[in-house]
């Protein structure tokens, strides 16, 4: 039997999802002039598929499909994102010079997010194929191992660093393959050497491109003055700038967080999602629900996340197929790292990254691919063989 707590932690999750895009989508409403249900009717309609899709992969059987699904979604996502740049705007939709949703009747398919499903199987299966805990092989028998996915992750980084202009995405997938190689066998040593590598070509990328500096700089100006409280004031007066553009989203999320106080504004009362954050039922989703349900609403959903990880991990750890175990953990990585980053971002920890929050910023894509990989998961979770004793 299917993982039922899995499930149905997943079911609430969506479930406040939903709420949200019609709690906080009040103002993006009015100035498109949408029907006041238009975005809750959407959301609530793919809140349903991804249910029903969860229980029905949750009742397949994982030798047959799971191999199937889970290498469809890697190559086909490839594929899409690859000839994406090459289709005519009646079948694309571009945003600021990128292309990212491909059109379909009443609904926009972002492939990034089904392909990181796709990328997560890849590496549990590849890895679970190739690598094992090889002790004493040495840092450069390591990276020879690993030069094949390295290839691929340059792909993968050109596909949508470059070819979307998404360097969030990037970064998830970089800190998810990160740990799942850690976790599939390798040194720690090599672990460190990796992430190092990764900060240096992320710093690559973000230097080179003049909007992302200006992100960092927007950032950095408002939270220079926390930061360089610790460092002595010789070398504080050579980091700290002036006159850089002003964080205004990073600024009004901050006041929505602080204005929802413990127990927040009430459903429907935010004042900060009137024009402040600019659709704050996507990216700022954390934020509305600072503003409207306060510490009190924000540490409910913290909750729910910590305990689909928990069932994420535990079913990992009790998975007696090394693929299984990888993919797993792989899911439960990219829903933390998409979380954090999220989280981070809107309280002006780090530079926001345009990553949305599992299950509970308005996307069709983002929600049917989460959900595509819970059930998965769920598909897996039927081979778990509980011991006597063991809590389930």
């Amino acid at each position: 039997m299917a993982d039922k707590k899995l499930f149905i932690l997943t079911t609430a999750l969506i479930t406040v999802g939903i709420i949200c895009s019609y709690t906080l989508s009040a103002y993006t409403v009015i100035l498109f002039e949408y029907n006041d249900f238009h975005f809750v009717i959407r959301e609530l309609g793919v809140g349903i598929v991804s249910i029903l899709l969860m229980w029905t992969l949750s009742r397949l059987d994982p030798d047959i499909w799971l191999h199937r699904l889970g290498l469809t979604l890697f190559f086909g996502g490839m594929l899409l994102m690859a000839v994406m740049p090459f289709l005519p705007a009646s079948l694309v939709s571009e945003v600021g010079g990128a292309k990212r949703w491909i059109k379909l009747p009443g609904f926009s398919l972002a492939p990034v997010e089904f392909f990181k499903i796709g990328f997560v199987y890849f590496l549990a299966w590849s890895f679970s194929r190739k690598l094992g805990h090889h002790a004493g092989i040495g840092v450069w028998e390591e990276f020879k191992r690993f030069a094949p996915y390295a290839a691929v992750f340059v792909l993968v980084m050109f596909l949508i660093a470059i070819m979307q202009n998404d360097l969030g995405q990037v970064v998830v997938l970089a800190l998810t393959l990160a740990f799942m190689l850690f976790f599939a066998g390798s040194s720690f040593r090599f672990f460190m050497t990796l992430i190092g590598g990764a900060v240096a070509f992320f710093l690559f990328f973000i230097l080179t491109a003049e909007h992302r500096i200006n992100r960092i700089l927007s950032w950095w100006e408002g939270a220079q003055s926390t930061i360089l409280a610790f460092f002595p004031e010789s070398i504080a007066k050579h980091l700290r700038i002036e006159n850089a553009e002003e964080p205004y989203q990073i600024g009004h999320s901050l006041n929505a967080i602080h204005n929802g106080g413990i127990f927040g504004t009430g459903l429907g009362e935010g004042t900060f999602k009137l024009g402040f954050l600019s659709e704050v039922h996507t990216d700022f989703v954390l934020a509305g629900i600072a503003e409207e349900f306060g510490f009190v609403g924000v540490l409910g959903v913290t909750m729910l996340f910590i305990m689909i990880l928990h069932r994420l991990f535990k079913i990992a750890n009790r998975s007696h197929n090394d693929t299984a175990y990888l993919f797993s953990l792989g899911v439960g990585l990219l829903i933390t790292f998409a979380f954090m980053i999220n989280a981070y971002g809107i309280s002006g920890l780090t530079p926001i990254k345009g990553i949305s929050v599992p299950f509970l910023s308005y996307g069709g894509s983002a929600m049917l691919a989460s959900s595509i990989g819970i059930g998965m998961v769920l598909m897996l979770s039927k081979k778990i063989v509980y011991q006597p004793g063991d809590k389930k």
